[in-house]
């Protein structure tokens, strides 16, 4: 699931981003409301997950102005304890959720894909490349059927790469999604979890290859075939 997170605590969007890579959801972090709308405007997004108190613009004065022009992406507003105000406006607004801070990360999840369920009038699909599957639901990966063991770093690398199977992932763009912005972790480390996801794959019909000058791409060897 793509996720925009528009924060503009850098310490909070940078832990809510790490900790949403590892759960195998896509998030992009938008500062301000200014960024959060040409974000949204070149790209589609299954959720929003907006803070109120952006340095630009009210969030709900975001959320009006998404409706407004006809964006349904479902919405879920972050807000203080006790902003009772902040909830009914957001509400008549369009808003479709809210969290009160401070929040554990296992409601945040279970709300995200709840809201992504219920937008699609559907479960949400199965990715899949060759015999690997990724329920992005449970954010669970199988390989020929059996259920594929990951750390959370292994997890956050393979969910970007499935998402984008048959296309190369820059180096410096996987390395953001697995590892913190503020981590002293060299971008060289990205090539650990890649050999140990690569060990993983290893006599499957998938596995992930470096497209010199490009990056990193996930590929079912059948397609070859």
């Amino acid at each position: 699931m793509r996720i925009l997170l528009v924060e503009d605590e850098r310490e909070m969007a940078a832990w809510l981003e790490r900790a949403l890579a590892q759960s195998g959801f896509l998030p992009e972090h938008a500062p301000d409301a200014q960024s959060a709308e040409q974000m949204l405007a070149s790209a589609g997004y299954d959720a929003v997950v907006m803070d109120l108190r952006l340095p630009d613009k009210h969030g709900l004065v975001l959320l009006r102005e998404m409706r407004n022009r006809g964006d349904v992406t479902p919405v879920l507003i972050l807000t203080a304890q006790g902003a009772l105000q902040d909830r009914v406006r957001g509400l008549n607004l369009g808003a479709d959720d809210f969290l009160t801070k401070p929040f554990a990360l296992e409601e945040l999840e279970a709300r995200l894909a709840a809201l992504v369920r219920r937008s699609r009038g559907r479960k949400v699909p199965r990715m899949e490349c060759g015999s690997l599957v990724y329920d992005s639901e449970s954010r669970a990966f199988s390989l020929d059927g059996a259920i594929l063991h990951l750390t959370p770093r292994e997890h956050a690398a393979l969910a970007v790469l499935v998402t984008r199977s048959g296309m190369p992932v820059e180096k410096s763009q996987l390395f953001n999604r697995v590892f913190e912005h503020d981590s002293d972790s060299s971008p060289d480390a990205i090539e650990v979890v890649l050999h140990r996801l690569r060990k993983k794959l290893a006599g499957s019909d998938v596995r992930i290859v470096t497209v010199r000058g490009l990056g990193y791409m996930l590929e079912s060897i059948l397609d070859d075939t």
